[in-house]
């Protein structure tokens, strides 16, 4: 596990050294900060929360957590320096958790750079800041459980595209199994049993109690369960 700490750092300190992570960031900041004011109407609200900026990180994560993962591995596979990597003193398990927490680690910064956001709510009002934290919680989760899909994809092919594509259609799996709409469509043509068994493998089942301040342990479990599955399947993926 020593060498988990220098690939990390080389990793995470790689996304700042070309202009695609400062695109991201920018994008992410002003979409994710834009939607709330804009689309939810956050100051007719009336309300000191951040419920309606989280409540659009589910969807926003499907499409650019795929594009800041899609590099991943798909690169260093189209490159070649995936070989080089691996003459290293280094395990695929430990290269995978480095490349995996280095990425984690960008997306958890970009979340955390909406605090002005959490600043301009302390200045209008009083908000639960219990609420605000467990908001922020589930976002990092869940967006662990989302790279984790995305690096897993990116570790089955060379092509960075084929391997968004295909993340964006596992996670909008992902998503549509806790939509109401689409559950009450299943519930047309399937039990209520299987309805509900489907929806408890949907991101949104397990995250919208996270941002209203409830944080259950099988919620967080659900999260890390699929993130570690992921991580194991994307292990064995490049052993093979």
């Amino acid at each position: 596990m020593n060498q988990i700490c220098p690939l990390f750092r080389r990793e995470f300190l790689g996304y700042f050294r070309s202009p695609v992570a400062y695109v991201f960031l920018i994008v992410f900041l002003f979409a994710s900060i834009g939607l709330p004011f804009f689309v939810s109407h956050f100051f007719d609200a009336n309300q000191a929360s951040m419920q309606s900026y989280f409540f659009w990180h589910p969807w926003l994560f499907l499409f650019l957590i795929p594009a800041a993962g899609m590099r991943l591995w798909a690169e260093e596979k189209r490159t070649g320096t995936v070989e080089l990597l691996f003459t290293l003193p280094i395990t695929t398990l430990e290269a995978v958790l480095a490349k995996f927490l280095a990425a984690w680690a960008f997306l958890t910064l970009a979340i955390l750079l909406s605090f002005p956001m959490v600043v301009t709510l302390a200045w209008l009002g009083s908000p639960d800041w219990g609420v605000i934290a467990a908001g922020y919680v589930g976002s990092i989760l869940m967006a662990g459980a989302y790279l984790s899909v995305c690096s897993l994809t990116s570790a089955l092919t060379k092509n960075q595209v084929i391997s968004f594509v295909v993340s964006v259609i596992v996670c909008f799996v992902l998503i549509l199994l806790g939509w109401s709409v689409f559950g009450s469509i299943l519930g047309s043509v399937l039990p209520v049993w299987a309805v509900d068994v489907l929806s408890n493998f949907s991101f949104i089942t397990h995250y919208e109690p996270i941002i209203t301040g409830v944080i259950d342990l099988k919620d967080v479990v659900f999260f890390l369960s699929l993130t570690g599955f992921a991580l194991f399947l994307n292990v064995v993926a490049l052993e093979r």
